[in-house]
């Protein structure tokens, strides 16, 4: 083939190309069975539902420690222990000043119970039988406490160790051996520990969707340290408190985590849905159905068409949003429908009466070949879109 015969080749192919006419059908979907939710998406961060700060309520060094980080414990656990020589020795000057204290007032006792004797015989003057009455409430007092050191003095001794409230795993380590821990006003905190078989999260949700979340609803919800993994909870409270940032107002709400498996730590970011309503095998229809409006294409052929007298325009209901229309192919017509729906998540409606399941209903039309689009078999598009730039030929 020489050049002139292949140019003519590409310009008759051309005109083919241009002469072709565009192909326009009709888009439909049955309706269907299937399951559909309403949701609520937030983020929020994980946090241990038992979380204790373990601390020490005398001053001394810390002698020895038995727990590190990640360490997993029992409740009554030894964790630490201060050293006690100092608090040893001021409970035996404790015991001591009770044995004194003992001695001074079985003394002042006997002088009291002669002296009252003494007193009931005119034997003794009142003054004398008045003090000896005052010294042996005295030492009634300073005897109880001595009591009340010796007891102080055996609790500090007992707080020189170091035990674990709860069951959980340490998760803050805030001292060293060696380190001096003073006790003032506040207790010294030594170690945290958390109970992470019960992790939490607390979720900010916008207000335009907390009207409708309730407790015991479902959650899903994800991690970034676990992309793959789907965990599972209930929302347990919805906190009436409101947090105001950059003028966005959103409420927190409490969701359960079982975490057996520890896979969850405190402190990651969860990304939560909150599924207000949760159906499975109802009749749905698509979303786009709804809005479908039929057209007349004259230059089509085969579309099924609107019967006379039938108006094809947009239907809505203001007294009433759940009454929708869609349009059922019948043979070679369109025919409206009037249906009742419910929940929707956005790309499926789920349909409470009006239509059954099996029936076909139109969607969209679409637009197959021609000059200014894609070939056939290549791609489809709506007549409604904008049309790609005209090329030149």
């Amino acid at each position: 083939m020489n050049h002139k015969h292949f140019l003519f080749f590409i310009a008759f192919m051309m005109l083919l190309s241009c002469g072709k006419k565009e192909e326009i059908k009709l888009v439909t979907e049955p309706v269907k069975l299937g399951a559909i939710s309403e949701s609520v998406t937030a983020t929020g961060t994980l946090e241990s539902v038992t979380s204790v700060d373990v601390g020490t309520q005398v001053t001394g060094i810390i002698d020895k420690i038995y727990v590190d980080f990640n360490s997993e414990v029992k409740k009554g656990q030894l964790l630490a222990e201060i050293d006690k020589v100092l608090l040893q020795s001021e409970l035996k000057s404790a015991e001591a000043n009770v044995e004194s204290a003992k001695a001074s007032y079985e003394y002042s006792r006997d002088n009291y119970e002669r002296d009252s004797k003494l007193h009931e015989r005119r034997l003794i003057s009142d003054y004398e039988f008045d003090t000896s009455r005052k010294d042996l409430q005295v030492a009634r007092t300073s005897y109880e406490k001595a009591q009340a050191d010796r007891v102080r003095a055996a609790k500090n001794l007992n707080y020189a160790e170091i035990y674990s409230p709860i069951d959980g795993m340490v998760i803050s380590r805030d001292v060293e051996v060696g380190q001096t821990v003073v006790s003032a006003m506040t207790v010294a905190n030594l170690f945290t520990i958390a109970d992470l078989d019960n992790m939490r999260v607390v979720a900010d949700v916008d207000e335009a969707d907390i009207g409708r979340v309730r407790e015991g609803q479902e959650v899903t919800f994800t991690v970034d340290a676990y992309p793959d993994k789907v965990f599972r909870g209930k929302v347990i409270q919805k906190r009436i408190s409101p947090t105001t940032e950059s003028n966005v107002v959103t409420y927190e709400v409490l969701v359960s985590a079982d975490n057996r498996e520890h896979m969850l730590i405190p402190g990651l970011t969860a990304n939560i849905t909150i599924y207000m309503s949760r159906e499975e095998n109802v009749p749905l229809i698509p979303a786009k159905a709804l809005r479908f409006v039929p057209h007349d294409y004259p230059s089509a052929d085969g579309l099924p068409s609107v019967p006379e007298g039938v108006e094809a325009a947009p239907f809505s209901n203001p007294s009433d949003p759940d009454l929708r229309q869609v349009w059922v192919v019948d043979g070679e017509i369109l025919k409206p429908v009037r249906l009742t729906v419910g929940a929707s998540d956005g790309v499926n409606f789920r349909i409470v009466s009006g239509i059954y399941p099996g029936t076909q209903v139109a969607v969209e039309y679409s637009v197959r070949g021609g000059a200014d689009n894609e070939p056939a078999g290549e791609g489809a598009r709506s007549p409604f879109a904008p049309k790609p730039p005209q090329r030149k030929k």
